[in-house]
């Protein structure tokens, strides 16, 4: 399964996944930047896949469904706010695309139904706007506790996984983490490794979940080194997260 970043927008990121003659896309904000890549490679569109309900993320499903009559997946927790889904999911379930199976995992937080889809045989994660590199989302719906457990559900996945995030927000995150973790020697070497990909106009997604691990301040909310650095001993890590999140929210 191949998968092809579209750029969008001011700063997204939709995905193209291609095996054989069938075609996907997830979280497509908008038409025609979809449209335009698929009328360049002659290629129709079998799958639409939602991981959440804000517009920036399914805004161009309705055009695309038109167009190419296209069934649409999505979280069965957003049903009222994502229309025209053919096929709703939830924790657990596995859709097929092409061959490949992809397991649903429910990773509440950023809104309330959100959900990642993993293809453990291609090695890739769509997670919205779950996890980001070097960051997470804000927690707009739910609790840093779904957060948290969101964030923990996607850390305990292989760590060779690919992730394909919703934004590229990468050189802001890696800039905050610094501030969290100045003497992690693993994070500044990142850090640098992005500004040089994005001085050249190249992507930073998608990223590797190992990485990421040792990393994304986000996801070492109970590691002991980062606790260090921010001066705490131990603590509740749903705290420390939260502490975490709302230093981020005002950065």
């Amino acid at each position: 399964m191949h998968v092809q970043l579209i750029p969008a927008l001011s700063d997204s990121y939709f995905y193209l996944l291609t095996e054989g003659g069938a075609t996907a896309v997830v979280d497509p904000g908008e038409a025609q930047p979809v449209i335009d890549v698929l009328e360049a490679e002659g290629r129709g569109l079998d799958l639409i896949l939602n991981t959440h309900h804000h517009g920036d993320h399914i805004d161009g499903n309705a055009a695309l469904k038109a167009r190419y009559g296209a069934k649409l997946i999505g979280p069965a927790a957003e049903t009222r706010r994502i229309p025209g889904m053919d096929q709703t999911v939830s924790e657990g379930d596995e859709i097929e695309f092409a061959g490949n199976n992809a397991q649903v995992i429910e990773t509440p937080g950023h809104t309330s139904g959100h959900v990642s889809f993993h293809f453990a045989g291609a090695g890739v994660l769509f997670c919205g706007d779950t996890l980001f590199s070097l960051g997470c989302g804000r927690v707009f719906e739910g609790t840093p506790e779904q957060m948290w457990d969101s964030l923990k559900k996607l850390r305990a996945l292989p760590g060779e996984t690919l992730c394909y995030c919703g934004h590229e927000y990468t050189q802001s995150n890696a800039r905050f983490a610094l501030t969290i973790e100045p003497g992690n020697a693993a994070l500044k070497a990142r850090a640098d490794e992005i500004d040089r990909l994005r001085g050249a106009g190249r992507p930073t997604i998608p990223f590797g979940l190992e990485a990421e691990k040792a990393t994304n301040p986000f996801l070492r909310a109970d590691a002991p080194e980062l606790l260090g650095a921010i001066g705490r001993g131990g603590g509740d890590p749903v705290g420390v997260f939260a502490d975490i999140r709302a230093r981020k929210d005002r950065f």
